[in-house]
């Protein structure tokens, strides 16, 4: 379930949208310009699991599909997948201490590498 506040213009805005698991899968999709069925395919397993789970592997699959990002960029797009700021950084903290990623310090910021299979 993800809970949306706040204004448009002068008009206050409260909007709940719950989704299931597929659909979790399907927004995750879209936002990574992926078809629907390449996700049910790869990213949803045949037993049924849970939000978490389908987005730990999104967050997964993002990172290895583009190869290294920088610290903000993988967060604004985890936030951009879990709707949530708290839950992106959830996702980004268990990527640092995945053993398929490797972190290294940048310039500015850290960089998430994808080393795993």
């Amino acid at each position: 379930m993800v809970r949306i506040r706040g204004t448009v213009g002068q008009w206050p805005v409260d909007l709940t949208l719950e989704l299931d698991d597929s659909e979790w899968a399907r927004l995750g999709a879209q936002l990574q310009g992926l078809e629907p069925r390449q996700v049910a395919a790869t990213a949803v397993p045949s037993k049924p699991a849970s939000q978490d789970d389908t987005q730990w592997q999104l967050a997964r699959d993002l990172l290895r599909r583009a190869g290294q990002l920088s610290g903000p960029e993988l967060l604004e797009q985890l936030e951009a997948l879990t709707g949530t700021t708290a839950a992106g950084k959830r996702l980004l903290v268990r990527l640092r201490h995945s053993s398929e990623v490797k972190v290294e310090s940048g310039t500015d910021s850290p960089l998430y590498s994808w080393i795993g299979g």
